[in-house]
């Protein structure tokens, strides 16, 4: 039987592509690359950059070009059957990573490179590769004796199988909730567009009615329009508590089954071990040995000092909401009417709701107008491809054009579905790469989950779901616009994690410019570009309740890097206890008991961000100062454009960030313009 991960594509062949494939190709493959190194090394006498990292990472590329397409059906198309190969997969993935890891000839061979006079003669690119190798080298355990390797093989292995775990538990636990209403007077409040939506996902579970999920569509509608306050409390509860003892399916009966909180006492143990076996005090070491940031104090600093400046504003923000609140009749506000009343508090003050919005924002518009912005920006041209395999009717496929010359490509997965993971998210297909017979060009995933159209009517976007595609795609362009041949460090490949949110949170910018709207907005009925007074209106409220939203998410940062520096394995503090204690300090408004947050904090425990999530503050910072150089030139300004794709975007990994972000600004980062930007200019 033929097996398509194992052929020759330009493009994976996602349509041949069945759960039996992946384990055997993958399998395949790591016994062919562990043979190509072991032939490699027992032939190399003098290291260079040909004879020793050009092959391996052209080897590399085969198991990464088979392995990219399988990673995301997980993600996207998923099923027991997938789910079994992948996590079968990604043991045996693992396993071979720490073996590469720990190849202590291996690492003498590239020691060698980069002590040899030919490595004065490497391209920038090609010396940041083989400085980040040594690094992962080391990060990964080789200098560690016999049975140290074996123990961090064991917990590399371990904490793969746990965020693999915690993933689908998380996952499960949202599908597996779910409330059925036969008439819509329960859903009382709900605008057209959700109702509609409801609708149709009742209808796919052939049932009459309504239907809201979990998926955070349908959960956000609930919590900011419904009138019925117990069903808002029950939904609420009901999210808060996915994935944890208390967890709920469907039917009211328990949950537990996916319970997060074993794996995530587990997890933290062995991020401590592993950290501690490398030489690192604890695991928020370990995690910015990699990063931008210089140490565990300086971070903690950083999210403190925001705090101490957004406090303030979010207190104030707190009492209006709660004084407002009063006036509607409500006096004892709790989490589950938050959302509701800063809905009516937004429409009071400024006049305008996200649903009024909402039929400016078609997504075939917005996406249009986000093309156009970029091709102003940056002088390119993208061209939808008719024709292509796929995983699903919804998806789409782009080709990127400079100066007439195809230089990417990208998949579009716009909406959200039954047996599709969550969130917002880019991921590479293929890397910008310098091959035998030229240039492999960046292929990209861009995946969201967004309200899918409702019979004759599009998916129309409320604006906070504008921003979250201008920042998935920037994460794309980041990627794809990439010059950078070396696999390595191209695209977003070896850019420190703590700056890899720079050039999508640049991109949300323009979600916000007066310039820009008219390109990304037009009524789905008319055309008729956002009317001025609303615009005005929403820019007006662009900062409503920031010192709120500032503090949840310095919040976030807080608990997931104490949670890794403070942690002490002799007398491990409960993650709940952790929450607690930073809720206390810089919360405004304090959480249920009952409330499980961490349980389907997936970003930390299966995400790539555990002592990392504070990156999305630290990267706002330079992504906030680096747009107002184009407050300063123009937001259109060819040049500042230009600049920008040559000093940043084109860059990739492969000088450091501190240097690209100085070559495009003339200077370091300034907080002044995060600040300025978020309403908390006065407060500084």
């Amino acid at each position: 039987m033929s097996n398509p991960l194992l052929e020759t594509h330009e493009l994976p062949p996602f349509s041949a592509i069945q759960p039996d494939h992946v384990e055997p190709a993958i399998s395949q493959l790591i016994d062919a690359n562990r043979n190509h190194l072991q032939a490699l090394l027992s032939s190399l006498q003098q290291p260079t950059w040909d004879n020793l990292v050009a092959p391996l990472e052209a080897q590399g590329d085969l198991l990464e070009q088979a392995w990219s397409p399988v990673s995301h059906l997980n993600a996207v198309c998923n099923n027991d059957a997938l789910r079994t190969a992948y996590n079968n997969s990604l043991a045996l993935l693992t396993e071979y990573g720490t073996e590469v890891s720990q190849n202590t000839e291996l690492y003498n061979a590239y020691q060698k490179l980069a002590d040899s006079e030919e490595y004065a003669q490497l391209t920038q690119a090609q010396k940041q590769a083989v400085d980040n190798a040594l690094r992962d080298f080391r990060l990964g355990g080789v200098a560690l004796d016999g049975e140290q390797k074996k123990r961090f093989g064991a917990i590399q292995k371990r904490l793969s199988e746990l965020s693999t775990q915690f993933s689908n538990n998380v996952l499960d636990a949202t599908q597996a909730w779910f409330k059925h209403f036969t008439d819509a007077e329960a859903l009382a409040g709900l605008p057209e567009s959700a109702l509609a939506q409801a609708a149709q996902t009742a209808a796919q579970k052939q049932l009459s009615g309504y239907v809201v999920t979990l998926d955070f569509p349908s959960y956000l509608a609930v919590m900011m329009y419904a009138d019925n306050r117990q069903l808002r409390e029950e939904m609420y509860t009901a999210y808060v508590t996915r994935a944890s003892a208390d967890g709920k399916k469907a039917d009211g009966s328990s949950a537990a089954q996916w319970d997060n909180s074993a794996l995530i006492t587990e997890t933290l143990a062995l991020r401590h071990e592993l950290a501690q076996l490398l030489g690192f005090a604890n695991y928020a070491e370990r995690s910015l040995a990699s990063k931008m940031a210089e140490s565990t104090q300086q971070v903690l600093e950083f999210l403190n000092e925001l705090a101490q400046k957004s406090r303030p504003l979010a207190e104030r923000d707190i009492q209006a909401l709660r004084d407002f609140a009063a006036t509607q009749g409500c006096t004892d506000l709790q989490p589950w009417d938050m959302t509701y009343y800063s809905e009516k508090l937004r429409v009071e003050k400024y006049a305008i709701s996200q649903e009024e919005l909402r039929p400016y924002f078609p997504a075939e518009r917005v996406i249009n107008g986000m093309f156009d912005v970029v091709k102003r920006l940056y002088d390119i041209d993208i061209v939808q491809v008719a024709v292509f395999d796929s995983w699903h009717p919804d998806v789409r496929f782009y080709h990127i054009f400079k100066n007439g010359e195809k230089i990417a490509s990208f998949y579009l997965d716009l909406f959200a579905r039954e047996h599709k993971r969550g969130g917002a998210w880019m991921a590479d297909c293929r890397v910008r790469r310098k091959t035998a017979t030229g240039t492999q060009l960046p292929v990209a995933f861009l995946t969201c989950n967004f309200t899918p159209p409702v019979g004759d009517t599009p998916s129309l976007l409320t604006h906070d779901e504008v921003t979250t595609l201008f920042h998935e795609f920037g994460h794309g362009l980041h990627h794809m616009l990439t010059q950078i041949d070396v696999a390595a460090v191209s695209g977003i490949n070896g850019v420190a994690w703590d700056a890899v949110e720079l050039p999508s949170q640049f991109l949300e910018n323009w979600c916000w410019e007066p310039e820009a709207i008219p390109l990304i907005s037009g009524h789905y009925q008319t055309a008729e570009p956002l009317p001025q007074a609303l615009l005005d209106k929403m820019l007006a409220a662009k900062n409503f309740q920031s010192g709120m939203q500032m503090v949840r998410q310095l919040e976030f940062s807080l608990f997931d890097f104490r949670l890794h520096a403070e942690y002490d394995p002799a007398n491990p503090q409960d993650p709940q206890a952790v929450l607690d204690q930073v809720r206390r300090e810089v919360a405004v408004v304090q959480a249920p008991a009952f409330n499980r947050f961490q349980n389907s904090f997936s970003h930390i425990f299966a995400g790539g961000y555990a002592a990392g999530y504070y990156s999305y503050k630290w990267a706002e910072v330079l992504s906030a100062d680096a747009f107002s150089r184009f407050e300063e030139e123009g937001i259109f300004n060819a040049q500042t454009g230009e600049s920008f794709l040559r000093e940043i975007l084109q860059q990739g990994g492969s000088k450091a960030p501190m240097e690209l972000f100085i070559n495009f600004r003339g200077r370091e980062p300034s907080i002044e313009a995060l600040l300025r930007h978020s309403g908390l200019g006065e407060a500084a």
